[in-house]
């Protein structure tokens, strides 16, 4: 239900500006494909580093994300976010690349593999930090769905093409001569949004502080606890993150290897229908969106995100009705997280102050990707204690019940987005007002 007088969503693919961030966006997702593929394969191939080796250097990937409430906050009191995210894209570029120049020398170390995760870990979130200011004074409020769609819509495409494509550059040139295409995208990326413009504050706008880091961030992260919808979003992300982490790809893939007897290129196959049902759910989330509400929405994808693992779970059968059950139970979930992802990212860029965005970002970022790591750990220890089949069945229902957190918030009676700085609620109920931007 649209309120009178709501300004009528934009067209986006008529907006210059918007498409060359979207372009931008698009090809550096397709270059992380390539990475992360190949980050592993020179570690393994090269380097004949361990698992417990090859682990490390994912945790060290989303390590600084730890961090990302410090740096939100130092973001917060720098008035150009836009330079920021060029820098980000730059700093990613140049460290991709000295993995090739090291490769030609023959002087690739695991621990020059582990500092290329680190850094381009730390450049990944002042990039993301900074991109929520950025994102509200790029796009109308009256197009956040539909711009969160289509950036959405990017990354499934990405997912669904990116590991075959990847996959064959890497068999093609090698996996550390592959990786300088992923670091050609990221100074793309950086070109494209070096010729967007858009209008940030000045210096004296900006107000920066003399408040201490720490003191920055304690703010982002009081404002979100304050804050009705964002500490019920918060809530359900971090809960659904441990939960579908506790499963983790690597259970799902053991579990369907070991467990229903699927073959590499079956699971491959069933894994693949995930991405095609992320894309199709990011196209539709718009749709969806004005049906049902941007707050009903959420509640949906947050519950068909995790929920389908239990059918995974459940498999038995013939060959390919266990093939079936997992393909169905990738293409649901991957459908939800992209129901849940438009609406949500949508929604928390209507009600954060703009003074706050990436102190919120980085304080989100924490806790949100801070028990990822978490969750695998526990489901490494309940898959050796319980078996496989009840793990996944633990992290289903546990998932689902992330929804708790939204029931009693006044997220399910969000409409729609308006254009005044809030959210459109059903006459049914008004929800909280937002907590203003005071200290």
């Amino acid at each position: 239900m649209t309120g009178q007088g709501a300004p009528p969503v934009i067209s986006l693919w008529r907006d210059g500006r918007f498409s060359r961030f979207w372009a931008g966006h698009s090809v550096s997702q397709f270059g992380d494909r390539i990475t992360e593929l190949a980050l592993p394969l020179i570690a393994v191939g090269a380097l004949n580093a361990s698992a417990n080796q090859v682990a490390w250097l994912t945790a060290l990937i989303w390590a600084p994300n730890l961090l990302a409430i410090l740096l939100g906050a130092w973001v917060d009191q720098q008035v150009r976010k836009r330079r920021l995210m060029i820098l980000a894209d730059l700093v990613r570029a140049a460290v991709l690349l000295s993995l090739p120049a090291a490769y030609a020398l023959g002087a690739v170390t695991l621990t020059h593999l582990y500092a290329v995760a680190i850094l381009t870990g730390a450049a990944g979130v002042l990039f993301n930090t900074a991109y929520p200011p950025f994102f509200v004074r790029l796009v109308p409020r009256a197009s956040f769905v539909d711009a969160n769609s289509k950036l959405s819509a990017s990354r499934s495409v990405s997912q669904v093409a990116g590991p075959a494509v990847g996959g064959a550059l890497i068999q093609a040139l090698t996996a550390p001569v592959a990786i300088v295409v992923d670091a050609l995208t990221f100074l793309v990326s950086a070109v494209l949004i070096g010729r967007v413009r858009i209008e940030e504050p000045t210096a004296a706008a900006a107000d920066p502080a003399a408040l201490s880091l720490a003191r920055r961030a304690r703010e982002g992260l009081a404002f979100v606890v304050r804050h009705p919808v964002l500490r019920a979003t918060l809530g359900c992300a971090a809960t659904v993150n441990f939960f579908t982490f506790v499963a983790g790809s690597g259970l799902l893939v053991l579990f369907a290897s070991r467990s229903l007897g699927l073959s590499a290129g079956v699971i491959g196959a069933a894994l693949g229908a995930g991405a095609t049902g992320a894309l199709l759910g990011a196209v539709c989330a718009p749709a969806i969106s004005r049906q049902l509400g941007v707050g009903r929405s959420i509640l949906v994808g947050a519950v068909l995100f995790p929920a389908p693992i239990a059918l995974a779970a459940a498999a038995d059968g013939p060959l390919w009705l266990r093939a079936g059950a997992l393909a169905a139970a990738e293409f649901l979930s991957g459908f939800g997280v992209m129901l849940f992802d438009v609406n949500l990212n949508s929604l928390q860029a209507s009600v954060i102050p703009d003074g706050l965005r990436s102190r919120v970002a980085g304080a989100y970022s924490t806790i949100n990707y801070g028990v990822r790591p978490v969750g695998a750990v526990v489901g490494g220890a309940l898959a050796t204690s319980l078996g496989l089949r009840p793990t996944l069945l633990v992290a289903a229902v546990g998932g689902a019940l992330s929804v708790l957190w939204l029931l009693p918030s006044p997220i399910p009676r969000i409409r729609s987005l308006d254009a005044t700085g809030g959210a459109e609620v059903a006459a049914t109920g008004a929800a909280d007002p937002p907590i203003p931007l005071s200290t």
